[in-house]
């Protein structure tokens, strides 16, 4: 099993949802790539993000929700949180890392993919407000995010107790997924507790994959032929090697024992050898639905086409059967 390829399903698409990935593509093509070694362009987005999350609140509340933000502690380690509650019992607890290339975005950036989870799933959405790189360096964040799943799965006591719980990341949040999924390997009893991951076309290599490395000026929405500067920017003080070794790369990690995972990414994206191949490494020891988007480019979730509806609502399925077999085996 474990010399096999991970199942690659491609992803059913009719006709007129190819052609409207397709357009939106055309339009992408059109945008200014994201280059993380522009000190001024996270900035500047980081501060749109902010005005544009005006408002978030009232819009949770339309939504009969509501979010809670507290500081929690791990150690020495000291981390914001969101959450967001269901209005019943929740059946489950999802851990979320928001994308941003490490150096932009927040945990109620996510709030328009966890508010659907909430409510369909009955889950409990904790999301992680982990330090940006560049003032903070790479291992700061994954400790971040190490404190809070953590705090979440060692409290016996807490509303979190006894219940599922999924690590669900993007881009950069689904390298601290699974760079948080290696460290937490360390301490046996917290990590069994967890029930399944959701990873959405991650970076697990911070050298570089092949098809990171050939990435071409025609990449839409990443830097192409920047990608590797970027990666290194991350950890000026590390020589490839030393970037090599999990938990940093956690392409390179030990998967044994892992959860079952769901992983997607786009046919154009310049990451898909690192999701493909990740995939390959974690089928050795727990299932792995690995699902291949065509014609998508990186961070296609955000965009308004039904392609993306769909994901999403899958994954939110998936998320559904997972709790199903968690409460069924443990009757």
């Amino acid at each position: 099993m474990a010399d096999e390829p991970a199942a690659r399903t491609p992803w059913p698409v009719s006709k007129q949802e190819l052609e409207q990935v397709k357009a939106f593509n055309k339009k992408l093509a059109w945008l200014p790539r994201f280059k993380m070694r522009n000190r001024f362009t996270p900035r500047l987005v980081q501060a749109l993000l902010h005005i544009s999350q005006i408002g978030g609140g009232r819009k949770l509340r339309k939504q009969g929700l509501s979010a809670e933000t507290k500081v929690i502690t791990a150690g020495e380690v000291s981390v914001p949180v969101r959450i967001i509650r269901p209005q019943g019992k929740a059946k489950g607890v999802v851990l979320d890392f928001h994308g941003g290339g490490w150096v932009i975005g927040n945990a109620q950036m996510n709030d328009k993919f966890n508010v659907p989870m909430v409510k369909e799933c009955g889950v409990t959405v904790v999301s992680v407000d982990y330090r940006l790189a560049l003032p903070a360096p790479i291992d700061a964040l994954i400790a971040d995010c190490l404190c809070a799943a953590r705090w979440l799965l060692s409290n016996e006591d807490s509303e979190f107790a006894d219940l599922p719980v999924f690590v669900v990341g993007e881009s950069a949040g689904a390298h601290l997924a699974a760079a948080t999924l290696l460290r937490l390997k360390e301490s046996s009893a917290l990590f069994e507790r967890v029930t399944g991951a959701l990873l959405y076309y991650g970076v697990y290599d911070l050298t570089g994959t092949p098809s990171v490395r050939n990435a071409s000026p025609e990449t839409l929405v990443l830097d192409g032929p920047g990608m590797v500067e970027a990666l290194r920017m991350l950890t000026p003080e590390l020589t490839d090697q030393q970037r090599v070794a999990p938990p940093l790369s956690p392409l390179h990690g030990s998967f044994t024992n892992f959860p079952p995972a769901l992983m997607f990414v786009g046919e154009l994206d310049p990451l898909i050898d690192d999701t493909l191949n990740l995939a390959d490494k974690w089928r050795a020891s727990a299932a792995v639905e690995l699902q291949l988007l065509p014609s998508s480019p990186h961070g296609f979730i955000h965009f308004p086409t039904r392609l993306a509806t769909n994901v999403l609502a899958h994954a939110r399925r998936w998320i559904n059967a997972q709790n199903e077999d968690f409460y069924r085996n443990n009757r």
